[in-house]
């Protein structure tokens, strides 16, 4: 069994090859399931933006025993506030708070929930944190993020376009908008709040995940260069063989990555609870994870599927698929030969001759005179008695001699008699 460290030289050798192009059905079935829960989430539940982004007022104060979610949503109702988004954060450094979020609110309302607030929970006004966001700098944040979204997938588009070909910026468009999608459809699941870190760390996931995939592609087309020349592969299978060749990288690149931003996300937001370091790190540790994925499952079985469709190639598929058969042909014959030898050689009989040839060949017999008598095999089945043994008596009345002699091979010439001595 091999060890663990030689399977990345196994991989790149092709002496251990993992289909991943040739399951492309199963992998986009995969993809399409997590992409069809993520697009209902987004249309039933939507996204949770926080005020940065909707505009409103945001209440922070410390967490005592007395105070619960619904508590406070009743509190700030019952205060001119209206609906509340109430939720709860923990951190080891700077303790237990309460963030409650509201829509816009006056001067005045907002006074009136401060000071509701601060009696109900017995909450000093040095703890009672306020933040304030206008609609219009959230609408603006929003646009300048979409409008930053949709330039670098155009850029992206471009380069690869001119670097590559425009097969693989498709492919890899395809990619990038896979992760966007699952990354999104996870906010929407999990009622993540979106906040501009979180955009911030779209775009660099995003980056992230077409660093690997352009990494895939550079070794794809290294194994496809002169493929038509040679014809010894189709593209699917070269595309699969880059894509064993930079398995264990991408690994290695993800897991190298996704250490650290896990710390930060898991062990940065015990310690100080949500924040802006948390919300990126958020987002980076969910993309991370899908760009990894649509690297190797999505964008290489994508762009070998284009290739496929162009006349060359599936010239070239059908070749190599004659070539194979007529391969698998050739086997079978062989192997058939060398069954039908080894039946001949199993009913060989006395000195390796087979038993239809021994049959065939006649006896001899010596007289005692050294006459030699033939004897066939009909003659020697002849009938018994002494009108059967005058019938098989030859012209000097000896009777052949009955004898139990190897058989000699049919190139063995018959030795010659003793001869009589002379008186």
């Amino acid at each position: 069994m091999p060890r663990i460290r030689d399977i990345p030289g196994r991989l790149y050798r092709g002496d251990v090859s993992i289909n991943f192009v040739g399951r492309q059905r199963t992998w986009y079935a995969i993809s399409g399931l997590i992409l069809l829960i993520s697009v209902v989430s987004l249309l039933t539940r939507g996204l949770n933006f926080n005020e940065q982004f909707t505009g409103g007022s945001n209440f922070q104060f410390p967490a005592t025993s007395s105070t619960s979610q619904a508590a406070i949503s009743r509190v700030v109702e019952d205060a001119g506030g209206g609906s509340a988004i109430v939720q709860h954060v923990s951190g080891r450094l700077n303790g237990s708070a309460w963030v409650v979020q509201t829509k816009s609110l006056s001067s005045q309302a907002t006074q009136q929930v401060t000071s509701a607030l601060e009696k109900a929970f017995s909450i000093n006004p040095k703890d009672m944190n306020l933040s304030f966001v206008g609609a219009t700098w959230g609408g603006t944040i929003t646009s300048k993020a979409t409008e930053a979204l949709i330039i670098f997938l155009v850029v992206i588009v471009i380069y690869l376009s001119i670097a590559f070909e425009w097969k693989m910026a498709v492919a890899a468009f395809v990619a990038l908008m896979h992760d966007i999608l699952i990354t999104v459809g996870v906010y929407s699941l999990a009622g993540f709040q979106v906040a501009p870190a979180s955009v911030i760390g779209l775009l660099t996931i995003l980056g992230y995940s077409l660093y690997d995939t352009v990494v895939v592609f550079d070794k794809v087309r290294e194994n496809t260069a002169g493929l038509l020349t040679t014809q010894r592969s189709t593209y699917s299978d070269a595309a699969n063989l880059a894509l064993n060749q930079t398995l264990i990288r991408s690994i290695n690149t993800s897991l190298t990555a996704l250490l650290p931003v896990a710390s930060i996300l898991f062990i940065g937001g015990a310690l100080l609870g949500a924040g802006t370091l948390n919300d990126l790190s958020l987002v980076l540790f969910v993309g991370m994870l899908s760009g990894t994925y649509s690297s190797i499952f999505i964008a290489t079985p994508v762009l070998a599927d284009l290739k496929e469709r162009e006349p060359q190639y599936k010239d070239l598929r059908v070749k190599i698929a004659r070539r194979t058969a007529g391969g698998r042909a050739a086997q079978r014959a062989a192997a058939a030969t060398v069954a039908g030898a080894t039946a001949a050689s199993a009913v060989q009989e006395d000195g390796g001759r087979p038993a239809a040839q021994a049959a065939a060949e006649p006896d001899d017999a010596t007289e005692p005179g050294g006459d030699e008598v033939t004897v066939s095999a009909a003659q020697s089945a002849g009938p018994s008695g002494p009108a059967g043994s005058a019938a098989r008596r030859g012209a000097d009345g000896v009777r052949p001699v009955s004898r139990q002699q190897p058989r000699r091979g049919g190139s063995a010439q018959r030795r010659p008699g003793p001869r009589k001595k002379r008186r």
